[in-house]
């Protein structure tokens, strides 16, 4: 349940971002929380909540429920919507906007959940014209910011970067994404990401697969995650976690990633690439679009891709 906050956050800098053509409102607040206008993420959606919607919105915000947004709303949408994204609704955002009045918002980073949703409804086959008109938006506007990462976007727009050590939007520094040791081991993969892979592959996915996967989801893993989030990441995990004399390495690259920095800016980059494998029908042509929007610095590591 969510509730007003003892200290309301306020924002310090703020600036709209433009994912092709669709203009959100963002702040970035003191507590370092990087949000978008609630009201502004529903217009670029296409979706302006009614009178009955914004009344009910006001009377949950009095007895701390959360409502979905009206983006979201839809009774059609609902078996869409995992229960981790509803969490993250029930923590909305309440802040002081530098205009000094109070306004609601969401997580930059949700977009990328919001997103997901449509296009897994559309795949689903939801087809009528109003939702589909929505769902062309929410890929438009995913295919835009999996280019450099929300977070960046918003610094960029409020012009919070100023503030950041010069060249954090090309290069996010290594010392704030991974740690000097391993860290205990927990899951942090979605099993989900590589169940699309599969599929693409025209593969069968089977129980033993959570455990144990072909040899070539690992280096695809290196390829398209680790070697895509931040130039030199990669080749840093190699050094941090070498491999021993049988090939194998003691650790899981994840293991080493910060919670702080390093974990968050990983799922981010899941949710683009589980976004964009469920919106394609072969392995080739989503690595064609993987490229596109996840360029890599440097030199490609070539690998042999299943045909269509």
């Amino acid at each position: 349940m969510s509730s007003k906050p003892a200290k309301i956050p306020k924002a310090i800098y703020n600036g709209d971002v433009n994912l092709n053509g669709f203009i959100i409102s963002s702040a970035v607040l003191d507590d370092n929380r990087r949000i978008f206008s609630e009201r502004s993420l529903a217009t670029a959606f296409g979706i302006k909540g009614g009178g009955a919607y914004w009344q009910k919105k006001k009377l949950a915000g009095k007895d701390g429920s959360a409502v979905l947004p009206e983006y979201l709303s839809a009774k059609y949408l609902q078996r869409f919507i995992t229960n981790e994204l509803r969490e993250k609704f029930e923590h909305a955002v309440l802040y002081t906007a530098k205009s000094g009045v109070e306004a609601n918002g969401v997580d930059a980073t949700i977009i990328a959940d919001i997103c997901d949703v449509y296009i897994t409804a559309k795949n689903n086959g939801i087809d009528n014209a109003r939702f589909l008109e929505v769902a062309d938006n929410a890929y438009t506007m995913l295919k835009a910011f999996a280019k450099v990462g929300i977070i960046a976007l918003v610094d960029e727009a409020t012009g919070y970067q100023d503030v950041r050590m010069k060249g954090e939007l090309e290069k996010i520094f290594l010392q704030e994404l991974l740690l000097e040791r391993a860290k205990k081991y927990q899951i942090t993969f979605p099993l989900e990401l590589y169940k699309q892979w599969f599929r693409l592959n025209g593969w069968a996915w089977k129980t033993e697969n959570a455990q144990k996967r072909p040899g070539v989801i690992g280096k695809w893993t290196n390829e398209y995650v680790y070697d895509r989030i931040a130039t030199g990441l990669l080749a840093e995990l190699e050094r941090r976690n070498p491999k021993n004399e049988k090939g194998q390495r003691e650790f899981k690259h994840f293991q080493f990633l910060t919670d702080e920095v390093g974990e968050p800016k990983l799922r981010e980059f899941f949710g683009g690439l589980l976004a964009l494998a469920k919106a394609n029908t072969s392995w080739r042509k989503y690595i064609e679009m993987v490229n596109m929007v996840y360029p890599k610095q440097g030199d490609q590591l070539s690998l042999n891709l299943v045909d269509d």
